[in-house]
Formats: C-alpha cells, sequence, structure tokens
C-alpha cells in the first residue's frame, strides 16, 4: 500500500524509514530502490542521489540500527547510576527491546556487518558502544567486582549472553514477563561467573595523571 506522495523536506530519511517498514514487513531480499521511490511517488532515478544501489541502502538502513541500538542503551547507562551491576543490567535491556521491537533490522546489522564487501564505517560502527560497556567491565574489576583478565574477552562472553536472549525477544518466543525473568536469570549467572575466585589479585586502580 502505498503511503502518499513525498512532498519535501529530507528524502533520505524518508527512504530509510520506508525501507525499514518494508524490511520489517518483507525481508531484505523484497527491498527495492524503484519499489521505494513508487512508494513516496518520487522519480524511479530520485533514490540514486542518497543511494548507489541496494547495497549502499541496506549498508545505510544497517548503520541507522546500530547507532539506534547504541543511542537507547547510553539512555540506560546515563540513568543507570553508578553500580556495576545496574549499568549491565540497563545495557542488557536496552539490547534486549531493541531485539523484540526492531528484530529485522538488529539483524540486518549483523548481515551487512559480516558482508565481506562491508564498508569501515559499517565495520566498525559497534566499536564506540562495545568501548563504553568494556569500561564498564573495567570499573567493575577495579572494584572488585569482576575477576581480572582480558576486558574485551569478558565483554564477548557477556554480549554472548546477552545477544542469546535477544535472539528469542526477536523471534518471539520470549516475550513479556518470562522475556524479563530469563534475561535477569541469565544476568545473575552471568554476574556469578565474573566475580573473583578466591585468590583473584584484584585489578589495581589507573595511576593518577602526572601535572
Amino acid at each position: 500500500m502505498r503511503t502518499g506522495r513525498y512532498h519535501h523536506g529530507d528524502l533520505r530519511a524518508a527512504l530509510l524509514a520506508q525501507a525499514e517498514k518494508a524490511l520489517q514487513e518483507h525481508g531484505p531480499d523484497a527491498l527495492s530502490l524503484r519499489e521505494l521511490a513508487r512508494e513516496l511517488d518520487v522519480s524511479h532515478a530520485a533514490p540514486s542521489r542518497h543511494f548507489r544501489d541496494k547495497r549502499a541502502l541496506l549498508d545505510a538502513l544497517a548503520l541507522t540500527g546500530i547507532q539506534r541500538v547504541a543511542a537507547a542503551a547510553r539512555t540506560r547507562l546515563a540513568t543507570a547510576g553508578p553500580a556495576f551491576d545496574a549499568r549491565l543490567r540497563a545495557f542488557a535491556r536496552a539490547y534486549v527491546d531493541f531485539a523484540a521491537e526492531r528484530p529485522a533490522l538488529l539483524e540486518l546489522t549483523f548481515i551487512r556487518k559480516h558482508d565481506p564487501a562491508v564498508t569501515d564505517e559499517l565495520r566498525t560502527a559497534w566499536q564506540p558502544l562495545e568501548d563504553e560497556v568494556g569500561q564498564v567491565v573495567a570499573q567493575g574489576q577495579r572494584d572488585g567486582l569482576v575477576r581480572p583478565g582480558d576486558t574485551e574477552r569478558i565483554f564477548n562472553v557477556l554480549f554472548t549472553a546477552v545477544h542469546g536472549v535477544a535472539a528469542r525477544a526477536a523471534t518471539g518466543t520470549l516475550a513479556g514477563p518470562a522475556l524479563d525473568q530469563v534475561l535477569d536469570d541469565v544476568l545473575d549467572h552471568v554476574l556469578r561467573g565474573l566475580a573473583p575466585a578466591p585468590g583473584d589479585t584484584p585489578l589495581a586502580p589507573p595511576a593518577a595523571p602526572l601535572c
């Protein structure tokens, strides 16, 4: 069904919004620049001013998805307070909620990220959020709440656990109170697994900067 004639404004944003809707309803294979132009009632050549081909459109859509996940996570982290447990749960909740609300878009971000022809911008787009959550893990180490070790490896364990819950939320096999319960249980187990073992040497706090 056509959404109505496109009159003015940001055509790129309108194309991405319409593409996301089509992605959710029909999947990436059904996306077509020509069809988007028809839906927005612009010339069939108009989308090419913003996306040279379908691959460029999918990359832009995937980048939008990553940016939205990151923004949602940062919003949650900003209001979670300083406690390690609360910050970890804030990140996980933001990610799982996004998966439940926009499953096709989240899936696309991973498909495009691992495409052999992925752009540098898209390949590195997750890094700022990973770094931010990595800092949460590092602070947990300094506070004696997380065992010493490579922060990136610990983040990968954490992310794999959270992504597993998100994948079930995206397919609809978990929803509502059941989803909340499973996410809480998974995080409880992860937190216990990350706790320092007897005999672990606490991570030293960072040295004060030299004046």
